[in-house]
C-alpha cells in the first residue's frame, strides 16, 4: 500500500514537471495574475471603448466592413495597411511631452495599451540623449521587465558587444523600443498594441534627434518604415525614416535582432556588414 502511495506520489509530479515544461517551452514563464483573466470579455470592453484613429493627411481610413445594423466589424488581424494608423489620444499626450522627463511621465500615466497592466515596469530607454545613433528595437524581454532597462539581458549583451565592435557604447548611443512593456510571453506585438504606443516612439526620436537610426529587428523596420517587407528583405541597405513633422528625414539601417542571431549564429555575419555600414555612416 505504502509503495503504491509512493508510486502515485511520483507519477503525479512526473506529470506537473511534464506540464510546467510544456508551459516553459510555450514562452509562459511567469504567472501574472492570481486569478484567471477573461480575455474574450476584456477585447470586448476595449472593442467598446475603441479610443478615435487618425491617419496620415491626405490618406483615407481604410474601409471598415459592416455588421447588420451598421455597426462596424473588427477589421481583420492581418488586413495591410498603407500607412501605420495612429491613436489620437496617444498622440495628444506624447505631444505635450517637451523632453523626455516629460515622455517617460507620459507613459506612466498613459492607460490606452493593455501591456502596461501585465509588465512589472515602464522600460523607456536609456544612453545619451543627445546621441547621434538611435537604436530601436521590438519590446522588453523578462530581464528588462524585471530591471526596467532596454537591453539588458543575454540579448542585450550581444547588441553591446556588436556596439563595442564599432566604437560605441551606452554612452555614447541611445537605445530603446517601440514597446515600453513587456508582452506576455515574449510573443510578437499585436497591431493594437503597436498603434497604441506609436506616438510615444515617434515623439521619442523627435526628442533625441538622431542622425541614423538603427531599427533592431523586423517589427520596429515595419513600424516606423512602414513597410511590409520583413527584416531579411529590409536590413543591409539605407533607407529612410520620415517623421510626421515638417523636418527632414532620417538616415534608417534595419538589422536583425540580438534576440534572433543567438538562435541564428549565421545570421551574424550580415549583421556585422550592417554594423559596418553604421561605422561609415558616422565617419561620413
Amino acid at each position: 500500500m505504502k509503495e503504491r502511495i509512493v508510486g502515485q506520489a511520483i507519477s503525479i509530479e512526473v506529470a506537473v514537471d511534464n506540464v510546467f515544461a510544456w508551459y516553459r517551452d510555450a514562452g509562459v514563464d511567469e504567472a501574472l495574475f492570481d486569478c484567471p483573466l477573461d480575455r474574450f470579455e476584456a477585447a470586448e470592453i476595449a472593442k467598446t471603448n475603441a479610443p478615435p484613429v487618425s491617419v496620415a493627411p491626405g490618406v483615407e481610413a481604410p474601409d471598415v466592413p459592416l455588421q447588420r445594423g451598421g455597426s462596424p466589424r473588427s477589421l481583420p488581424h492581418t488586413m495591410p495597411t498603407r500607412v501605420p494608423i495612429v491613436d489620437v489620444a496617444a498622440m495628444d499626450i506624447a505631444s505635450a511631452a517637451v523632453d523626455l522627463a516629460g515622455l517617460r511621465e507620459s507613459l506612466a500615466v498613459f492607460e490606452g495599451c493593455p501591456l502596461k497592466q501585465t509588465a512589472k515596469n515602464l522600460v523607456f530607454g536609456e544612453g545619451n540623449p543627445n546621441a547621434s545613433v538611435m537604436f530601436i528595437g521590438e519590446a522588453p524581454g523578462a530581464d528588462e521587465d524585471r530591471e526596467g532597462r532596454p537591453f539588458v539581458g543575454v540579448s542585450g549583451r550581444l547588441l553591446d558587444r556588436m556596439m563595442a565592435s564599432i566604437g560605441l557604447d551606452r554612452d555614447l548611443a541611445y537605445i530603446t523600443n517601440i514597446l515600453p512593456w513587456r508582452p506576455p510571453g515574449n510573443r510578437e506585438p499585436t497591431p493594437a498594441e503597436v498603434t497604441a504606443c506609436l506616438p510615444f516612439i515617434q515623439k521619442h526620436i523627435q526628442l533625441v534627434a538622431p542622425s541614423v537610426l538603427v531599427l533592431v529587428g523586423g517589427t520596429a523596420a515595419k513600424t516606423l518604415l512602414t513597410r511590409k517587407e520583413g527584416i531579411m528583405r529590409l536590413r543591409g541597405r539605407w533607407l529612410e525614416y520620415k517623421p510626421a513633422e515638417t523636418v527632414d528625414s532620417i538616415p534608417a539601417l534595419a538589422t536583425f535582432h540580438p534576440a534572433f542571431l543567438l538562435r541564428s549564429p549565421a545570421q551574424k555575419s550580415n549583421a556585422w556588414r550592417d554594423f559596418l555600414m553604421i561605422k561609415k555612416k558616422r565617419e561620413t
